[in-house]
């Protein structure tokens, strides 16, 4: 039997990067402050780090699954840069109303990477910052789950919890 891993699921827009809405861009594409400490921090404790992110500008019409995939190398990038390699990314172009398995807040993205990378539920994490991520994580069976308050739309370090604070 395969051992399973832990894993911190994170959403992009508005966890990893602030959410301008539809980034596409490198220029608008800012991360949040703090984010590359706490993705170090989980990963030198043997946490995979997955992003599950809805991406419905693609199913809008505003970018192409291309432009995502440019924008997404580029992050993955800098944060190997940055000694972080992210195990997986998952997304979905659906639109909310296409009631969509993948699309948050249902749970297929969770399913699949739980699946692929053998992950253990019960160690595993969610951050968000919307509701839809909250349920999407309880539905796959993780039962941590941090849901980030946005309204500033900037995060200073403490604001991310460290693996001390979650029970």
């Amino acid at each position: 039997m395969f051992e399973k891993h832990p894993a911190l699921f994170l959403d992009r827009d508005g966890v990893i990067n602030v959410d301008k809405g539809y980034v596409v861009n490198k220029k608008d594409f800012e991360f949040i402050h703090g984010i590359f400490s706490l993705l170090k921090n989980y990963q030198d404790k043997g946490y995979k780090l997955i992003i599950i992110t809805n991406q419905s500008g693609i199913g809008r019409g505003f970018y192409t699954n291309d432009d995502f995939n440019v924008l997404n190398n580029w992050m993955l990038n800098r944060f190997e840069k940055g000694g972080i390699f992210i195990d997986d990314v998952y997304y979905c172009p659906d639109l909310p109303e296409s009631n969509s398995n993948d699309r948050k807040p249902a749970p297929g993205m969770f399913l699949k990477a739980i699946k692929k990378h053998n992950i253990d539920v019960k160690e595993s994490i969610m951050i968000g910052d919307k509701v839809s991520d909250m349920q999407a994580a309880y539905s796959a069976g993780i039962n941590k789950r941090i849901i980030i308050n946005n309204t500033d739309k900037k995060y200073s370090t403490h604001q991310f919890p460290s693996i001390g604070e979650i029970k």
